[in-house]
C-alpha cells in the first residue's frame, strides 16, 4: 500500500506561502528567443506589445534596437516609448523613468547590452532584473549566440565570437520562452537573381544546428518552470520536460558499461546524466581503487557526481532521485542469491517497489 501522506510542518507550510508571495509580487518574464539574426525576433516582440495594449494593458517601450526597419518603425509608432540616455554612443535604458511611469508591461530589446560605468546597473539584463522585482513583467528579445554558456558553441558554428552576453541562470527564471522559429531555408544569403548563394547547402547545416541549440534550450527551461513550480507547492517531482539519468555505482559494479549506456541515452534524449555513490565505512584499499576508477569513468562521460551520505542506501537513493526529478535509475546487481534474501527480498527489489514511476534498469554483474 502507498505511505500517506506526510503532514507538512508549520515551517514548511510558512515557506511556501512566503514563496508564493514572492513570485505574485515580480512581475513576469517572457523571452522571444532567436536561433540567428534576421528570424523576426523583435518584432513577435514588438507585436506581442502591440497587442497587449489594444486588450488594456499599459505598455511601454523601454529599449530598441539603434537601427530599425520600416515594420518596426510602424509597430513603435502605435506604442509609448520611453526614451533611452544616450552615454556617448551608447544607448542605456532609463530605468528610473520606466520606474517611475510604473506600467504593467515592458518591452525591452538588446537584452545583452553592457552599459558604460557610473550606471546603476553593469548590464541591460540587470535593468530587467530590477524592473521584474519591481513588479513590472517584461517581454524580451535575445538571439542565442549572447547567451553566456552557449557563445562559445555557435561561436564555433557561425565564427562570429560576441563580448557581451547573458547569463544562462538568468533565462532559467523565465515565466515563458518562445522560440521564433524561422526555416533555415528562409535566413540563407541569396544573390540579386534570387538563387541561393555559394555555400547554401553548409549555411543551412550551421542554421539547423543553431535551431537545434534554440529549441533545447527552450525545452531546458520548460523543465526549469516545472521545477520551480513543484518547489513554491512543495510538491515532490517525479517528471520532467527531458529524461534524467541516475546511475548508482559501488566499487564492485561495471561502471563502465552502466556510465555508457546512460550517457547515451542521456545524449540521445537531451537529458541529463548524474552518477551517484552511497558512502560505505571502511573501505578496503582494493575497493577505494576500485571506486576511484568508477568515479573517473563518470567525470569523463562528463556526469554530474554526487557523493550521498545515509544509512539506509536504497532510501538515500530513493530521497535523492525523488528530489531531483529523476526518471531512470541504472543499477548494477549480482545475480548470486543469498539464502536469506528469499525471505527477505534483496535491495534490488526494494529499490524497484519504492522507486514507483521511476523507471529502473538492471545490469548484472
Amino acid at each position: 500500500m502507498p505511505a500517506p501522506p506526510r503532514r507538512r510542518s508549520p515551517e514548511e507550510l510558512l515557506k511556501q506561502v512566503q514563496a508564493e508571495e514572492a513570485h505574485e509580487k515580480r512581475g513576469r518574464l517572457k523571452v522571444f528567443l532567436g536561433y540567428a539574426s534576421g528570424v523576426g525576433k523583435s518584432f513577435r516582440m514588438l507585436d506581442e506589445g502591440r497587442r497587449r495594449r489594444e486588450r488594456g494593458e499599459s505598455v511601454v517601450v523601454g529599449a530598441i534596437q539603434p537601427k530599425t526597419p520600416p515594420e518596426i518603425e510602424a509597430l513603435l509608432a502605435k506604442l509609448e516609448v520611453i526614451p533611452v540616455i544616450m552615454a556617448g554612443d551608447v544607448p542605456v535604458m532609463d530605468v528610473a523613468a520606466i520606474l517611475k511611469r510604473h506600467p504593467g508591461v515592458c518591452l525591452v530589446d538588446g537584452l545583452a547590452y553592457d552599459n558604460p560605468p557610473g550606471f546603476a546597473n553593469p548590464s541591460r539584463w540587470q535593468d530587467v532584473q530590477q524592473l521584474l522585482e519591481a513588479g513590472i513583467s517584461v517581454v524580451t528579445s535575445v538571439n542565442i549566440q549572447y547567451i553566456d554558456e552557449l557563445a562559445d558553441r555557435v561561436a564555433r558554428i557561425t565564427g562570429k565570437q560576441v563580448t557581451q552576453t547573458v547569463p544562462r541562470t538568468f533565462l532559467n527564471s523565465a515565466d515563458e520562452m518562445v522560440v521564433v522559429d524561422a526555416p533555415p531555408e528562409m535566413l540563407i544569403t541569396r544573390t540579386a537573381e534570387g538563387e541561393p548563394e555559394a555555400g547554401a547547402s553548409s549555411q543551412a547545416q550551421k542554421l539547423s544546428e543553431l535551431r537545434e541549440i534554440a529549441l533545447l534550450l527552450a525545452a531546458d527551461v520548460v523543465d526549469q518552470q516545472l521545477e520551480q513550480y513543484l518547489q513554491r507547492h512543495q510538491i515532490t517531482q517525479t517528471f520532467g520536460a527531458q529524461e534524467r539519468i541516475l546511475v548508482c555505482i559501488t566499487p564492485r559494479a561495471n561502471a563502465s558499461m552502466m556510465i555508457s549506456s546512460g550517457k547515451r541515452n542521456a545524449d540521445r534524449f537531451h537529458g541529463d546524466l548524474t552518477v551517484a555513490y552511497v558512502g560505505q565505512p571502511e573501505l578496503s584499499a582494493d575497493d577505494q581503487a576500485a571506486l576511484d576508477r568508477n568515479l573517473a569513468i563518470a567525470r569523463d562521460a562528463a556526469a554530474h557526481i554526487q557523493l550521498l551520505e545515509g544509512e539506509d542506501p536504497i532510501s538515500t537513493l530513493l530521497q535523492f532521485a525523488r528530489e531531483h526529478g529523476i526518471t531512470q535509475i541504472f543499477v548494477g546487481h549480482s545475480t548470486r542469491e543469498r539464502w536469506w534474501e528469499r525471505f527477505t527480498g534483496t535491495p534490488l527489489d526494494r529499490l524497484i517497489h519504492g522507486a514507483n514511476d521511476i523507471d529502473v534498469r538492471v545490469f548484472p554483474h
